[in-house]
């Protein structure tokens, strides 16, 4: 069994900064799949202070791995 756990870096326009609803899906910048948190992070870190001036513009690290092995979860 892998200790591989996939996370997908995201991000676009949003109608509130409060929250995570997308502007437009079909523009969402999507900077990669990493193979763990770590290198995630990084990539999150460096898109996400491209923006640091537009409120409007939000990244995120989804936990791929968690979705595709929910059983996961449980360790």
């Amino acid at each position: 069994m892998s200790d591989q756990k996939l996370h997908l870096v995201m991000g676009g326009r949003v109608r509130d900064p409060q929250h995570l609803e997308f502007v437009d899906l079909g523009a969402l910048d999507i900077v990669g799949v990493f193979p763990d948190y770590a290198s995630a992070e990084e990539a999150w870190r460096s898109a996400a202070q491209r923006t640091v001036d537009d409120a409007e513009m939000k990244y995120v690290v989804v936990h791929l791995h968690r979705l595709l092995q929910p059983d996961m979860l449980k360790r």
